[in-house]
């Protein structure tokens, strides 16, 4: 393809990644919305459902910004760090089944799975790659 760049499937990659890298921040938010939404909705009325409506997601904030956030506190390897995206985003789609909505809990969790894959792949790429045009002939 005359001026395209080399990145995945003969396509500029850059546009892509900040796609889905977008697409990884609305999911973050949605997962933490989740789980606010689940632990107003559930146990006993009063300050125990307040105390999980606030709590679970703080503690998916805080858990997320020391180890799986790029810019975290201590960023482990890679499988720690998907053991903790998977724990926070998984939960934010257990806690949608927990609510009574399985077929969104099943889409979010299947475009959680794609989207991390994608995003993680793009981040494994070279920095540079699909910078230089294709050659053309």
């Amino acid at each position: 393809m005359a001026g395209s760049s080399g990145g995945v499937a003969g396509l500029d990659a850059r546009p892509w990644y900040a796609a889905n890298e977008a697409l990884a921040f609305l999911l973050e938010l949605a997962a933490l919305g989740c789980l606010g939404w689940w632990g107003f909705h559930t146990g006993p009325e009063g300050v125990f459902r307040i105390l999980l409506g606030v709590g679970t997601p703080l503690l998916a904030v805080v858990v997320w910004a020391l180890f799986a956030a790029p810019r975290a506190r201590w960023r482990p390897r890679l499988p720690l760090v998907l053991v903790v995206k998977a724990l926070v985003l998984g939960g934010g789609a257990a806690a949608l089944y927990g609510v009574g909505h399985p077929v969104a809990a099943g889409a979010m969790a299947v475009v959680t799975i794609a989207n991390t894959t994608v995003v993680e792949t793009f981040r494994a790429l070279p920095a540079d790659r699909g910078a230089e045009p294709a050659a053309t002939g």
